[in-house]
């Protein structure tokens, strides 16, 4: 029992740490991101292509191998046999438009911190440096002669 105790306490270390907190919270957005994306090309992109394609609905596309039927000897019915590669086109979009998204994403988070960092570095180039009051001055020569004289004995 002790062990079971152990493992659920080893358990909430880990996820009370932010970094499983984070994963967490990143899953949960990707997921809702994933449906935006997902509705994004299904509802707009994919009829903007189908127009170029002669308003053809390529998620439909597919290799017949073999079509649909009855089977002579017993009158089954045997359906059709297609390799339907334009749910790959479509998902492959998908895959496009989530990575372009994530991609402009970060430029636009990278930059935005890195013209933060640069006018952070130029205000501490720009500021003038802060002078020593005489309290601040006999302090440090207090502290200095402390070190020496301990270092003495």
């Amino acid at each position: 029992m002790e062990r079971v105790g152990g493992f659920f306490s080893e358990f909430w270390k880990f996820a009370a740490k932010g970094n499983a907190v984070q994963l967490a919270v990143a899953v949960v957005l990707g997921g809702a991101f994933g449906a935006i994306v997902n509705s994004l090309v299904t509802d707009i992109i994919t009829p903007i292509l189908s127009l170029a394609t002669n308003n053809v609905d390529f998620s439909k596309w597919g290799l017949v191998i073999r079509g649909e039927g009855t089977e002579a000897v017993t009158g089954a019915y045997v359906p059709a046999l297609i390799i339907g590669y334009g749910h790959l086109i479509q998902a492959a979009l998908n895959f496009f438009v989530v990575g372009l998204s994530i991609f402009i994403i970060y430029k636009l988070f990278s930059g935005a911190v890195a013209r933060l960092q640069r006018k952070a570095e130029q205000e501490e180039q720009a500021a003038p440096p802060v002078p020593i009051s005489t309290e601040e001055k006999l302090l440090s020569e207090i502290r200095d002669l402390l070190k020496e004289q301990s270092g003495q004995k």
